[in-house]
């Protein structure tokens, strides 16, 4: 097949490593003929440009596509996307994120590309938008979703919300979960103890770890004023905060203002290679996001045998199990995000219980080369 994928940029996150290990695989497993079309991976978030390169993947960087909605800019990308497009010919294209998946849906379309279909890693409307935004998004939504017949969704929360925001009637959406190389997560205890020497922690220390961007909606709020409480019960828990971003100055302020500066580590940006190694030196991991469509991290957490602590948003509650993998709560909630912590940080057993099964769930439904599979089975089937 000749398969284009379409993603707005190619930083470091969880769409971005989906759709370059799906383009791998397709190049490596399948031998397909594949093209990736990107804007610049502009912003704090770092890149996943080198690895694609590094990996094969023919890439085509359209400098305009940006994320921000932009009068001129946008008609300008949607002309050079679409002019890409009718030079490589493809049997399919497979778009990605908010913008890339407008205007990649619309090109493929309007050029008649005999199969089209657009993942939803995470729905580019939610309530903590303004209402006109948020507005204007869905009906974006329901727009470009008349030119695609078939959609992907990472998590079936995802398909739900879709469904019930009128975007596309159920039939069109398939739920494949996204993929990522799991062996290291396998193999990450053999870097525990150097990595936590690295760090600071001794055999004492319970470490908890957060690893997302220090951004809105992230949920770093929350999990520090939690360590208020956790630290008051339990002095030897330590917080290592796994990202970097435009809050990084705001949440130290508010760290030592709850005189929790001994207790906290911040990593910076890490590349996607020293996730493992970090999760390994972690004993809980915590995720508390107020929207996302299924944080990679959970999945990460729970196949290297780590316990997950999770708001109860969209697809965390299809691999955070209560009381089977972790604890789901209350989006928003401090003194339960408290409370489980605590009884996590002072259990070991528990702790361990929790990981295996956790790893035993997951290991194989989070395989990339399964995630591929699926998705070219459905390629198949549109063609």
């Amino acid at each position: 097949m000749r398969i284009a994928h379409v993603i707005t940029r190619l930083i470091l996150g969880g769409a971005q490593e989906n759709t370059v290990l799906c383009c791998e695989d397709l190049l490596r497993d399948y031998g397909d003929e594949v093209l990736l079309v990107t804007g610049p991976p502009l912003g704090p978030e770092g890149s996943l440009l080198d690895r694609a390169r590094a990996g094969g993947v023919p890439l085509e960087l359209i400098d305009r596509l940006r994320r921000p909605i932009h009068p001129i800019r946008d008609p300008l990308s949607y002309r050079t996307i679409k002019r890409t497009l009718r030079r490589f010919r493809p049997d399919v294209v497979h778009t990605h994120s908010a913008k890339g998946g407008i205007l990649g849906r619309a090109a493929a379309w309007s050029l008649g590309v005999p199969a089209v279909v657009h993942t939803v890693h995470g729905a580019p409307f939610h309530p903590y938008q303004a209402t006109a935004g948020r507005v204007v998004f869905r009906a974006c939504e329901r727009w470009a979703a008349n030119r695609c017949p078939a959609m992907i969704s990472v998590a079936d929360a995802m398909t739900e919300l879709m469904v019930d925001a009128g975007v596309a009637p159920r039939h069109k959406f398939t739920t494949i979960y996204s993929g990522m190389e799991v062996e290291p997560f396998l193999d990450c205890a053999e870097h525990r103890e150097r990595v936590r020497l690295e760090l600071g922690y001794g055999p004492r220390h319970v470490v908890i770890g957060k690893i997302a961007r220090l951004f809105r909606l992230k949920g770093h709020q929350y999990v520090i004023r939690a360590a208020r409480q956790v630290v008051d019960r339990l002095p030897q828990a330590r917080f290592l905060l796994v990202g970097d971003g435009v809050l990084r100055d705001r949440l130290k302020r508010m760290i030592v203002s709850l005189g929790l500066e001994d207790h906290f580590q911040f990593t910076g940006l890490v590349p996607p290679e020293r996730i493992p190694e970090l999760i390994a030196a972690m004993d809980i991991v915590v995720h508390a996001s107020l929207r996302e469509g299924l944080a990679r991290v959970l999945p990460q957490a729970l196949i290297a045998g780590r316990p997950a602590v999770s708001y109860d948003v969209d697809g965390a509650r299809e691999v955070v199990l209560p009381n089977r993998t972790g604890y789901l709560l209350p989006p928003g909630s401090v003194s339960q995000l408290a409370e489980a912590l605590c009884q996590l940080a002072a259990d070991p057993r528990l702790r361990t219980r929790l990981g295996a099964e956790g790893r035993r769930l997951f290991t194989d439904r989070f395989r990339h080369e399964r995630m591929t599979a699926q998705i070219r089975r459905l390629y198949e089937s549109l063609l």
